[in-house]
């Protein structure tokens, strides 16, 4: 699911905070943090409060302190001399009339150095209690998303549901079809003068093949169970994705078990097939769902 939020702070009056979620789909919870650094500890605490709330997406948290003007940069000497002395070295072993540039200096990375983060009980209480804002804010977000989810994997039920109801109007022509074939089989089968077993054998196969009440009676039940899921709201994501594939298995069987019939019963491989593609759609949305 997706979302977005943004939210600022203080802490003692001394510098502010920006705390930024950012999520997308994923199948599985994927979380990236971009904090200062010294803030491995709060990132920890972080990082649990999101595991609390979230179960899936690919979820980005970004902390940005804000410091006043007096706090400003230090110089790293060490950094900075060692550079100086090498440029001033190599204009003199070369024999080149030139000195370093400041402005290059200070673009060298570690150059310049931030006071470190003053990580205090201050600042924890201060981020954890807006990480709950933000939080709110961005699930708000997602479940608006979720809500037009919910509504289209309602839609594609109905329409399993009506394929499931067509396929069971022709269930009968498919019957009479396996019956002649049957018929016909059984006529070959007896002229070649085949034991009757064998005869027993390749009627009984034909009858498991030829019904297909078994395949139409699990979807039903299925989609029954998929919309009660959604009804009962709460982490569903992975339920509903099992549901799905069972149902993409049930309309396979189907499709095979009627593979290569003829008139009235060719109906139920264009039905079987728009089943199957609601099924495929459906199983594409649930992916992102918690």
């Amino acid at each position: 699911m997706t979302g977005f939020a943004q939210v600022k702070g203080q802490v003692n009056g001394q510098f502010g905070f920006t705390l930024s979620l950012k999520s997308v789909n994923h199948r599985f919870l994927d979380v990236h943090f971009r904090m200062p650094s010294d803030s491995d500890d709060l990132e920890m605490k972080l990082r649990r409060r999101l595991k609390e709330r979230m179960a899936r997406g690919h979820v980005e948290l970004t902390l940005n302190i804000e410091r006043s003007v007096s706090e400003g940069f230090t110089l790293n000497r060490a950094l900075v001399g060692g550079y100086v002395q090498a440029f001033r070295s190599a204009a003199a072993e070369f024999g080149v009339a030139a000195e370093p540039d400041l402005n290059a200096i200070l673009r060298i990375p570690g150059a310049l150095e931030s006071e470190a983060l003053p990580v205090d009980d201050g600042l924890e209480t201060a981020v954890l209690s807006k990480m709950e804002e933000a939080l709110a804010r961005l699930n708000q977000m997602r479940e608006e998303e979720g809500r037009g989810t919910e509504r289209e994997l309602r839609q594609r039920m109905s329409h399993v549901q009506q394929a499931r109801e067509g396929v069971e109007k022709h269930r009968h022509a498919a019957l009479q079809t396996y019956v002649e074939k049957l018929k016909t089989r059984m006529q070959e089968l007896i002229g070649s003068q085949l034991e009757p077993e064998r005869i027993l054998q390749e009627a009984a196969l034909l009858a498991d093949r030829s019904d297909i009440q078994e395949e139409l009676v699990r979807l039903d039940q299925h989609v029954k169970h998929l919309l009660g899921l959604l009804d009962q709201g709460g982490e569903v994501g992975k339920k509903l994705d099992f549901l799905l594939q069972e149902m993409n298995r049930e309309a396979n069987t189907l499709l095979s078990k009627t593979s290569g019939l003829a008139g009235e019963a060719m109906k139920i491989t264009e039905l079987g097939l728009s089943m199957k593609a609601d099924i495929e759609k459906a199983r594409e949305q649930v992916q992102n769902l918690e």
